[in-house]
């Protein structure tokens, strides 16, 4: 089984708003339609700190930096049949408006509300929000 360390982070802007990306089906052809909106993160780098890969990910998905020192609020084990990934959820506050990379197709900005209500979030993320943020 091999082991992979993930990093994520909710990001919200100066209206309260957090942002939710959308996998552009192309680059994820194994995502379904419930499970296509997501958080910023990926995959850290072995040899990195965990700070420099989330500020990594961040500028590499949608060209924009942190304002401020992220929160961790949550880690996670997910267990699949050939590795076990440990995902790391950060929480923190952006100002600007994302220019997307390659792998996401659009992004919005949702109220908790919205997001409560919202069709086609990645379950890993939604069990973050529901236990942390809503």
């Amino acid at each position: 089984m091999e082991l992979q360390v993930g990093v994520k982070i909710i990001l919200q802007n100066q209206e309260g708003k957090i942002l939710l990306l959308h996998r552009n089906w192309e680059k994820y052809p194994e995502v379904k339609k419930d499970n296509s909106w997501d958080i910023v993160g990926g995959r850290i780098n072995i040899g990195t700190p965990l700070m420099e890969n989330l500020k990594r990910e961040i500028f590499e998905e949608i060209k924009l930096n942190l304002t401020e020192e992220p929160k961790l609020i949550a880690a996670q084990d997910i267990l699949r049949t050939d590795k076990h990934v440990v995902r790391l959820t950060y929480f923190g506050k952006i100002e600007g408006e994302p220019k997307l990379d390659e792998y996401h197709d659009s992004y919005k900005w949702l109220t908790k509300e919205e997001i409560k209500n919202k069709e086609g979030l990645d379950q890993y993320s939604k069990q973050v929000f529901e236990k942390y943020i809503l």
